[in-house]
């Protein structure tokens, strides 16, 4: 597993030493080493990676990485350029032209959004292939708990962007004044006309960037 090297590493440290982080370690470990587990190892901690903690002006949630071949590259929503954009990814973008005019690209390789703040962050970070949700409950939740908690300690606004229930749980973690949370249905096709569709997160979030002094994200991904 890729250690994270950047300030995220300060602001986790003590996760890495915890029992709960030693028998994750040794359960994915093996998993990478006896089967097929998503997204690579040297992409695991991608989102970490590309979005420093102090970088980060825009928080998205999803859930556990996209399990089939060539999909998972550590950041939530987001496959490779080549790769079929997927469902969710599709409604998202479709919210995205709606909101603010955005063209629906042909890809779905969201690292230009990673690499201006806005942190793509599933909360179980690996999954064995073709088995949704078979890493949950390993320790994954906890670790990515305490990225969250770090998160609500910047004493900068930022914004928190809680699709479908089990990110909508994490509110009660966000007790920072500075931060805008905004909830929605999640953008999968069984959930999306339910208030993902017409939700206005991505306009507002600028506003609140904006308004705060902040640069506001360029939300346009461009066709390769």
């Amino acid at each position: 597993m890729a250690m994270i090297s950047n300030d995220w590493q300060l602001a986790l440290k003590d996760e890495f030493h915890k029992a709960y982080y030693k028998d994750l370690y040794q359960f994915v470990k093996k998993e990478y080493e006896t089967t097929t587990v998503y997204p690579p190892s040297e992409e695991l901690f991608s989102a970490f990676h590309l979005t420093p903690l102090h970088d980060v002006k825009v928080v998205i949630l999803g859930q556990d990485p996209y399990h089939n071949e060539g999909q998972a590259h550590g950041l939530c929503f987001s496959v490779k350029p080549e790769v079929e954009i997927p469902p969710s990814l599709i409604n998202i973008y479709k919210e995205l032209q709606d909101d603010l005019g955005c063209y629906i690209p042909n890809n779905g390789y969201l690292v230009k959004w990673a690499k201006q703040g806005v942190l793509l962050l599933n909360t179980v970070l690996t999954v064995r292939a073709h088995q949704a949700f078979s890493h949950q409950g390993k320790g994954w939740e906890e670790f990515t708990d305490a990225a969250i908690r770090a998160l609500n300690q910047e004493d900068r606004p930022m914004v928190f962007m809680l699709w479908g229930s089990p990110a909508r749980k994490k509110k009660s973690m966000l007790t920072n004044p500075k931060h805008l949370i905004l909830e929605a249905p999640h953008p999968s096709p069984l959930s999306a006309y339910r208030g993902f569709f017409g939700c206005g997160h991505f306009k507002k979030a600028n506003e609140y960037l904006v308004k705060n002094g902040q640069v506001p994200i360029d939300w346009q991904i461009e066709n390769v």
